[in-house]
């Protein structure tokens, strides 16, 4: 009986690629210098495994003269094009250090290699991703460079937040209305023209849908972006979110933002620090826009009636009867929840109103009123302008007296290397930068308040005036202008409607509601024209 062959089965061919590298050239003129000592253990290793159907590529892949830390390796790129061309199986280095000295960079490396189903082989330290301890070997590696990943990051995060709170642009797109240059923003002044116009709209409409339309109508549009790498992103028409988010930005009130806080930044802001506040006051909802005119001047009393009984305001109505229009002021207490709740009856309009204007006549005829008016004027311009002045004066020198100390503690920081040391100091420039921004808050807020003091001044005047000659101007005025004088003689009319009792209390003349200086007490009361007696009210 003739014995069977058994036929050993072919090896599949492995073609396999040797990788060099060296640092510096220094030596590489030698016969046998440093790339030919690796190659030539490499080929040792290859030979070593023909059983297992390796085999030497002819194409030679050698780097001298480049440094490990980076990619950047004409050989090694010709290496990877190859390998992604499948004209290579194994790659085969002399140590892992040969390939790349970046944990990172070796790590996105072995990705590749397994995209292109290449294993790595590196001869003198048992690493193979042929076998199965290689791939385990491998993952590990994976796992040190995800830390290393993270760690970077969580460095990058330190980093951006500790110059963002000392106010430093740190990146990413640049708002509309500020240009970049050498890493600071810089005022845009055609762009930031559109930015105060956005402002202003918000805060005479109060709507960013109404902003929206008026910037397209204008043709205002979005900024226009230049990424890194080249891509360019158009500029467009505004839509609502895009402005309720640039209305948000505080950047362009002098702030640099980090996660939910701002720090005073060191780029000069577009918006005041006052319409930036109205701003975010109206889209909190936390903000009531002064009401308009009335339609119906005719109520001079509008906004001042208020019920003894329940402390309540009254507010105007009216009712028509066979084409006459009969006007009345009605407790909103009653008027809401009944009689049950508030006695008092609606009051005629023409009845209270000429019992006020009737007292504030005799008033004047005695001459009380005048000097009333007249001290009142004086002493009110005189303290408001007092108290503000004073604060302009003494706010700057603490403003940079608080400039100096910020920027004291800044030049610590950056010598600082504990960084305990430096979690301090950044406390503390934190706690300066509030006190800064407040500072100039508050600047910004008496400058404002002294120009708004020039016109109620002139309002003021025209109040002392008029009431002066009230007998001789009084039935010649309009009803606006009625309004106008009494609104701003008159602070409060308390009406006792069951009792018939009705009593007056002056205003401050004319003088705008301007934010109090902190530390001062506030004014002893105010003068007070008592008008006390049985009026007829009833209809």
């Amino acid at each position: 009986m003739k014995k069977r062959r058994t036929s050993t089965p072919e090896v599949p061919k492995r073609r396999c690629a040797i990788y060099t590298r060296k640092s510096t050239t220094m030596g590489l003129e030698q016969e046998f210098n440093t790339l030919d000592a690796q190659r030539e253990a490499c080929e040792a290793y290859i030979l070593s495994q023909r059983h297992n159907g390796w085999e030497l590529v002819p194409e030679r892949y050698d780097d001298g003269g480049f440094t490990g830390a980076n990619l950047e390796r004409p050989a090694f790129q010709r290496l990877m094009d190859d390998m992604d061309a499948g004209k290579v199986d194994i790659l085969v280095v002399y140590k892992v250090d040969r390939l790349s000295r970046s944990l990172l960079d070796f790590a996105q490396v072995m990705r590749r290699f397994n995209a292109a189903d290449v294993s790595f082989v590196s001869v003198t330290q048992n690493f193979n991703t042929a076998d199965a301890m290689g791939r385990l070997t491998l993952n590990i590696l994976f796992s040190f460079a995800q830390f290393e990943r993270e760690m970077i990051s969580e460095r990058t995060r330190d980093k951006v937040a500790a110059a963002r709170r000392r106010g430093k642009w740190t990146g990413g797109p640049v708002p509309l209305g500020y240009d970049v240059v050498d890493k600071k923003l810089i005022i845009n002044e055609l762009e930031a023209d559109t930015i105060r116009e956005m402002f202003r709209l918000y805060l005479e409409r109060c709507s960013g849908l109404e902003v929206m339309k008026e910037l397209n109508r204008q043709g205002r549009a979005t900024k226009r972006h230049i990424s890194k790498n080249g891509r360019v992103r158009q500029a467009r028409a505004w839509s609502k979110d895009a402005v309720l988010r640039t209305l948000k930005n505080p950047i362009y009130r002098g702030m640099m933002p980090y996660k939910d806080e701002s720090f005073p930044g060191d780029h000069e802001a577009i918006i005041s620090p006052q319409d930036f506040a109205q701003a975010q006051a109206i889209l909190s909802g936390n903000y009531t826009p002064k009401r308009k005119a009335a339609q119906n001047p005719a109520y001079i009393l509008r906004g001042l009636l208020r019920c003894e009984c329940c402390g309540a305001a009254y507010t105007p109505g009216s009712t028509r009867r066979r084409g006459t229009e009969y006007r009345y002021y009605r407790c909103v207490t009653r008027d809401k929840q009944g009689k049950d709740a508030c006695p008092s009856k609606p009051l005629p309009a023409q009845a209270i109103e000429d019992f006020v204007c009737e007292r504030i006549r005799q008033a004047v005829r005695t001459g009380d009123l005048n000097e009333s008016v007249a001290d009142w004027l004086l002493h009110t311009a005189a303290e408001h302008k007092a108290r503000f002045e004073r604060e302009r004066k003494l706010l700057p020198q603490k403003i940079a007296q608080l400039s100096a100390e910020g920027k004291g503690l800044i030049r610590k920081l950056d010598e600082m290397e504990s960084e305990s040391a430096r979690t301090m100091i950044e406390q503390s420039l934190e706690e300066v930068g509030r006190h800064l921004s407040a500072k100039q808050a508050r600047l910004a807020e008496v400058e404002k308040a002294l120009l708004e003091l020039e016109d109620a001044e002139l309002e003021a005047r025209w109040v002392a005036d008029t009431v002066i000659r009230f007998d001789d101007v009084w039935d010649h005025l309009n009803p606006a202008n009625r309004g106008r004088l009494v609104q701003a003689i008159i602070h409060e009319v308390v009406v006792n409607e069951p009792k018939n009792r009705v009593s007056a209390t002056l205003a401050d003349i004319a003088m705008p509601e301007l934010p109090p200086l902190p530390d001062d007490d506030a004014l002893d009361g105010r003068p007070r024209l008592r008008v006390v007696r049985e009026p007829e009210v009833r209809s």
